[in-house]
Parts: C-alpha cells; structure tokens; sequence
C-alpha cells in the first residue's frame, strides 16, 4: 500500500481549564514516531466517564492533578500512516485499523504484565492522562500494544470496545458467575453497563437484572435484561434494605450470583452487597469520585455469614480486548452510540456530568 499523505498539523481537543467542564479545539504538530511506535490517523474516539473524572480533577486517587493542554480520550480506532524504526517484526503494516486503549502502553516485563494482567502493568502509560489522548487526528502507539480491529466492526462501534467492552468483559469473568445464574449490573444504562448487560445475558449465558434511572429502562430490557429495577423507586438512605427485598424476589428469594458496579456512586455500592446471595462476588468497576468512601455495608459479619466476596476489575488485559472486539464483530454485542463532532465535547462532558447520557458517545475525528 503506497505511504498515505501525512500532514505536519493536526486538530486536537485539549482540557484549556481542568477542574471544570471544558474543552478546546487547537492546531497541533502532528507528532513523528520514534523507536518500536506507529503512527495512527484516528477517524473515532469513544468518550469515557473517566475522561471526565480526569478533565475535573474529581479523582483523587490520580497522583497529580490534570494540567491544561492535556489531550484526553483512551478509546480511539484509526489506520497506521508511518512505521517507526524496529517495527519490523511487529507485523504491522500501513494500512492496519488499530485501536488505542487507557492502558496506551505496557512493559511487557513486570509481574502483573507476566501474569497476564497487563491492565495492572507497574510501568503503564494511561492515554489521555499525562499522555496525549484519542482526541486528535493523529496519535502515537506502540507496535506491540495497538489492538487490532476485526475487518467486519465498523470504526465507531468498535471504539468503545477498547475500554467499555473490555471492562466490563473482564468484570463479568471475574464475578465467576456461571451460565444460567443471576447477575447484577448497577449502572445497566449506561456506557460501559449496557455493554455488561449484553455480554452477560447474549455472550455468557447469565441472567441479568439491571438497576438505572427509570429513563434508561427501554435500552436496559433492548440490551437483554430480564427485569429492569428504577432505582428512583427505593429509598437512598436505609443501605439497599428496599432494594434487597425487591431483587431477593426476582431471584428465587436468594438474591444474585453477583452484582458488577458500573456506575460511579458511593450510593450503588452500598446498596449492592446486600444483593448478594451466599458465596456471591460483588465486581468493583466505576469510580467514584471526590474524597473516597468505603462500601457502607461491607461488615465483617455480612461476609462472615455469607462468604461473600468483594473484588475490583481494572480495564481488562490485551487478551481480552482481542476477544471482546470478536464479541462485536460477531453481532453479539453492540453498543449504543451517536456520533458527535470535536466541537461537541463540552456538551456531551455535561450531559455525562448530570447522569442524562444513555450509551456512548463516539466522536467523528475527521
């Protein structure tokens, strides 16, 4: 394939004000790839509620607070322009539609990289964190770490594979719930929750309830939900007491096999350990944001009597990005989206701040 034209400017979203809802268009070089790296020209970007999180300065777990020009996005599919030196042997070639995931590099060499969680990698570089993002025409990646995307997945459903899809993909394996057990997905409307409700109900065999605002129950039930629960309905101060009594009897009165926690409450953690039935797994996915709270109910004797057990799942492992996007392209998962242009970051930011977006929302970089 002849060497596709490169342009020496680029168009890039920056966060020109972090710790508030902000974005802005600039120019930008387009950057040059150096040893082991491509050159990727973007056409899509997934937009994550972690890009919020990271724009606002609303996660205090992150170790320095976001600086302006930051360029964000971790969910971007695009085409190899240029090879860098020693990508011989990558088996990459221009041409290749390649994804760029949060974890944008990994070292291939620490412990939890030779253990297969590469998620986890000690020596990763985050995208859109710290290192330019998916919001721009052109970005960086390393050979041995792009993500390739199956032929048949179109650009923009394939986007937010590389963080929702994998995500919650890995959560749902690690909840160990078998086929034809329940499971719980808190969040279950949005980007990355009706994501798990698909692949737990349409790939994995589970059966799945959904808990959302009542305004996201058609997308929860389209996405293969047994029952939908309208978290509105119950009360937000009695620790999921409501709530459990009401799951308990869509579940044979035992409660769920295991809950997955998409959505970034205090509020939904608290209300779904009691969900669990006996040697149940609660997942920990979302974030929460601000000064961080423990889980309310998570008392000894809750997991004494019960033999319940809480976990958390990062964002899932090369391996798994490879096989959630085999999920997509065989049609048994597919994520609701609308596209929006670069000039609509802001807005879409704040339709995701007041809890309004349903899905995803991928961003048309041309």
């Amino acid at each position: 394939m002849a060497t596709p034209e490169i342009p020496q400017k680029q168009k890039a979203v920056i966060y020109d004000q972090p710790g508030t809802v902000s974005t802005k268009i600039v120019e930008i070089d387009v950057p040059q790839p150096g040893a082991g790296e491509v050159l990727i020209n973007l056409t899509h970007s997934g937009v994550c509620h972690s890009d919020l999180g990271i724009m606002t300065n609303t996660w205090t777990l992150l170790p320095a607070p976001t600086q302006p020009g930051q360029i964000g996005g971790h969910e971007g599919v695009g085409k190899i322009v240029k090879l860098g030196p020693g990508t011989e042997s990558s088996g990459l070639k221009i041409g290749d539609r390649v994804g760029i995931k949060w974890v944008a590099s990994a070292c291939g060499n620490c412990l939890p990289c030779q253990a297969g969680t590469d998620g986890l990698c000690f020596n990763q570089k985050v995208s859109g964190y710290y290192t330019p993002g998916t919001f721009q025409q052109y970005a960086l990646g390393p050979a041995n770490y792009v993500t390739p995307i199956p032929e048949s997945l179109p650009s923009a459903e394939a986007a937010p594979m590389l963080c929702a899809g994998v995500t919650v993909y890995s959560a749902l394996k690690r909840s160990n719930a078998r086929p034809g057990q329940w499971v719980v997905i808190s969040g279950a409307g949005g980007g990355l929750g009706h994501l798990a409700v698909q692949l737990a109900s349409k790939g994995m065999g589970l059966r799945a309830i959904g808990i959302d605002h009542g305004s996201k129950e058609e997308l929860v039930i389209q996405s293969g939900a047994e029952h939908f629960v309208d978290i509105t309905q119950f009360p937000k101060d009695d620790n999921g007491l409501a709530l459990k009594k009401h799951v308990k009897g869509l579940t044979d009165g035992l409660g769920a096999h295991a809950v997955v926690v998409c959505t970034a409450a205090n509020a939904a953690y608290a209300q779904a350990l009691p969900l669990l039935r006996f040697n149940g797994t609660l997942v920990c996915v979302g974030m929460p944001e601000h000064e961080p709270q423990p889980i309310a109910t998570a008392l000894p004797y809750t997991f004494v009597n019960t033999q319940t057990t809480v976990t958390g799942s990062a964002v899932g492992s090369r391996k798994e990005a490879v096989e959630v996007l085999e999920f997509a392209a065989r049609g048994v998962l597919k994520v609701h989206h609308r596209i929006e242009k670069m000039e609509g970051l802001t807005d879409v930011f704040t339709e995701m701040q007041e809890g309004k977006l349903k899905g995803r929302v991928v961003l048309d970089l041309s």
